[in-house]
């Protein structure tokens, strides 16, 4: 019943809000302009088009307005963080800390996970329980954990407070603000976070020969070859091929992945494979955040994957004793790990907060 009364009493002073503004809907126009991001053609020769619903097509104003949004604290509870709490832009828009702190001061249970080149994914979470951005931008406002907010209260605060009502007219053409309209704006901005301008990027695309050293050369040859990391991490602009799968991280995982989401034993311990792309700015690594450095992930697959494991992976066989890789090769491999940084992405002043 009270939560039929909020709903209510917010129905209501969003038609007083509305009518309140109706003399401004001359003043502020709705003509949406469309939006391209860039995106280089190697990227589209193998991957393709950078696509948006066609229920939500990426305008200027949708894109700004998502921007604002993604920056905007009054989406939790007690108005004190944002999407960006959790996902840095220095951070390639993931989190430093293990795991996320919510509102209350309670810690998630899985690492945050990058927020770059979504805009060709087609599920989310680290167990693929969301399949569209939409849908990845509208849990955490709800979830207990982090910004345990309610969509009601979301709903009146934005509706009262300028310039909202008059952005979301120039983006979507109504002053009425809903949770379909803020998830709508967010998915827009984040289908605009592309990264790829990295020195790979220029040695292996654009023929810059300098643009990796030596090692990272080698350790090039290595993830292609003995190391086997683009059986997974695809080396087709995207470093990852957005599967689930289980790398033999335990014997008994304690946390089931993806079958959270399917209910299927055979999705038991898998997990998205997430990007390699600025991967020197995401630590700590893997969904429990157990690795600190990419020296220990390398360390792990060289030698440490449990191959009893249930459903683990057929990317990843058997290796006897471990690939064995030499101290010289995880370092160049390392090496080569982190030429996958893009620095423009890291800076660029159009992801920044805009307030």
């Amino acid at each position: 019943m009270r939560k039929l009364l909020l709903i209510g009493f917010v129905a209501t002073v969003v038609a007083i809000g509305s009518a309140c503004n109706k003399e401004k809907v001359d003043t502020v126009v709705y003509s949406p302009v469309p939006l391209t991001v860039p995106v280089p053609a190697y990227v589209k020769n193998y991957v393709g088009e950078l696509q948006s619903p066609a229920a939500n097509p990426l305008t200027v104003d949708g894109v700004a307005l998502g921007r604002k949004l993604f920056y905007e604290k009054m989406l939790s509870n007690t108005s004190t963080i944002s999407c960006a709490s959790c996902h840095k832009q220095e951070s390639a828009f993931d989190d430093p800390f293990p795991f996320s702190k919510g509102t209350s001061g309670a810690i998630g249970n899985r690492n945050a996970m990058a927020v770059v080149n979504l805009a060709w994914n087609k599920r989310f979470f680290w167990d693929g329980r969301r399949n569209t951005l939409e849908g990845q931008a509208h849990d955490p406002v709800t979830n207990p954990i982090e910004m345990a907010n309610t969509w009601p209260i979301v709903m009146l605060r934005l509706q009262f407070t300028r310039p909202y009502p008059d952005l979301f007219f120039k983006a979507f053409g109504t002053r009425t603000i809903d949770s379909t309209l803020v998830v709508r704006a967010i998915a827009q901005f984040e289908r605009t976070l592309v990264s790829f301008d990295s020195r790979f990027d220029k040695y292996f695309y654009q023929g810059d020969s300098a643009a990796l050293t030596v090692p990272e050369q080698r350790g090039l040859e290595l993830f292609t070859g003995k190391a086997m990391c683009n059986n997974c991490h695809l080396m087709n602009t995207m470093f990852t091929d957005n599967m689930f799968r289980n790398n033999g991280l335990d014997i008994n995982p304690a946390d089931a992945g993806e079958m959270k989401f399917t209910g299927l034993a055979t999705d038991k311990g898998k997990f998205k494979v997430p990007t390699l792309r600025n991967i020197a700015q995401t630590a700590p690594y893997m969904h429990d955040s157990r690795f600190a450095t990419l020296e220990q992930v390398v360390d792990f697959y060289s030698s440490q994957v449990q191959q009893g494991s249930p459903n683990i992976d057929e990317h990843m066989p058997d290796f006897g004793t471990g690939l064995n890789l030499t101290s010289q090769e995880r370092t160049d491999l390392v090496a080569f790990l982190k030429s996958l940084s893009d620095s423009s992405f890291l800076t660029n002043k159009a992801f920044s907060d805009p307030n």
